[in-house]
């Protein structure tokens, strides 16, 4: 037996193996970097990454696979800088922490995984769940769960009481006093701890909530929360880690103390004024703001008990001010990166956001780029992803109609490559 077993070894090692090559007929391409649509084009794709991109549709040659593309426009596989994989909007999901096992919650992340995946979204920024978000990257990273990539918080970084402190409208039996551990800090050392300990988890970025929150079961939706010490604090140690921070913040006094300490990102941003605009020019901050996680959450908070009381006046006060606030910012030259907040909204409807960015103001063509190498770059990617591009990853996508004359055409992904491997067709 031990004979057989070593002639079947000698059997594969003796033969050839031949790479096989993907031709991806595109009938137009948008491949990240020029601004318009390239006709009648070849991606060839060997193993995860694109080896060449030519014009013409090159002939395939001996055990090359064709995929015909010529009715579609081929794009890089979009990139969404704020997404929740963990949970997602329904009436009453405020009782899950009590009743829902990490177990419960790794299978629902793992299909809204999927379902971001399939909805074109190659690569996604989760800001923040319980921890199995990290369990999720890894169980994609090893091609055990369909999904997009995936760069993950881990725990957001909150203040004691404030939007991300897990227990919020606990009673006070359950409610007890986490620290850096749990993601809550008071002072700069905690600060510094709590960034450590997400070292240590394994997340990839950092996330603080530098002012109140909408969908947090607690009054204040929009005050400062972290004093600029601690966000600095915050900052200084994440550097140290090779971390980036991204910063949620509604209103604009915590807005300004982040960016004044060095935040990379600014999420939702909704009442941000004057001073706050020049402040994100000044630094070169970006801002993600996730327009469709403000209708979404402010069309939720009128259907009567699908919030908790706190949080219903709150989702109507700031829910209908981002596309405003976005319309504002992208006007006065703020740097703009695209994210969703998918999670308030149900998976799979983030490319909604391009529609209400457009109506807002911003060309069809820039909004795009937004979601790819402008994302690509923040996450210091920008020579694997972003892009149809000789040597990047094979993320690609395709729709019906050209997105730079009908936006909503993203709304309607027809197929889906990453790494090479086709996931819709």
């Amino acid at each position: 037996m031990r004979k057989l077993y070593l002639l079947a070894g000698l059997s594969l090692l003796a033969t050839p193996l031949f790479a096989q090559r993907t031709l991806i007929h595109c009938g137009n391409l948008f491949d990240g970097v020029s601004n318009g649509l390239q006709p009648q084009m070849t991606v060839v794709v060997e193993g995860n990454k694109i080896t060449a991109v030519q014009k013409g549709y090159t002939s395939p040659v001996g055990q090359d696979r064709v995929l015909d593309m010529k009715s579609k426009t081929v794009l890089p596989g979009l990139i969404d800088m704020h997404v929740h994989l963990e949970s997602q909007t329904r009436r009453g999901g405020a009782i899950d922490g009590f009743t829902k096992n990490p177990s419960d919650i790794a299978y629902q992340a793992a299909q809204y995984a999927k379902t971001t995946l399939l909805a074109g979204f190659t690569t996604v920024r989760d800001l923040g769940g319980s921890g199995v978000n990290v369990s999720l990257r890894n169980a994609i990273n090893a091609g055990l769960v369909d999904g997009p990539r995936v760069l993950t918080v881990g725990k957001s970084i909150a203040t004691t009481g404030g939007h991300a402190d897990p227990t919020n409208g606990y009673r006070k039996d359950l409610m007890g006093d986490p620290g850096p551990e749990d993601g809550v800090i008071n002072g700069p050392e905690d600060a510094r701890k709590a960034v450590r300990q997400r070292y240590k988890d394994g997340s990839d970025l950092i996330k603080i909530t530098a002012t109140g929150g909408v969908l947090s079961n607690a009054k204040d939706g929009s005050g400062a929360q972290f004093t600029e010490e601690e966000v600095k604090a915050v900052v200084d140690a994440a550097k140290d880690y090779g971390f980036a921070v991204a910063a949620h913040a509604h209103g604009a006094e915590g807005m300004k103390r982040a960016i004044r300490a060095g935040v990379q990102t600014i999420e939702h941003g909704t009442l941000m004024d004057d001073e706050a605009i020049e402040l994100f020019k000044k630094y070169g901050t970006y801002y993600v703001p996730t327009i469709i996680a403000g209708k979404t959450a402010a069309d939720s908070a009128r259907h009567f008990g699908y919030y908790p009381p706190l949080v219903t006046p709150k989702a109507l006060a700031i829910g209908p001010k981002i596309q405003a606030t976005f319309a504002k910012a992208y006007k006065a030259g703020v740097k703009i990166a695209f994210g969703t907040d998918a999670g308030v909204y149900i998976h799979g409807f983030n490319a909604k956001e391009f529609e209400y960015m457009v109506e807002a103001g911003m060309p069809p063509v820039e909004a795009i780029k937004a979601a790819l190498m402008t994302n690509a770059t923040l996450l210091g990617m920008n020579t694997q992803i972003g892009s149809v591009e000789t040597g990047k990853f094979a993320d690609i996508i395709a729709v019906d109609e050209n997105p730079l004359q009908n936006i909503k055409t993203l709304q309607a992904i027809r197929f889906v490559m990453k790494d090479g491997k086709v996931y819709k067709q």
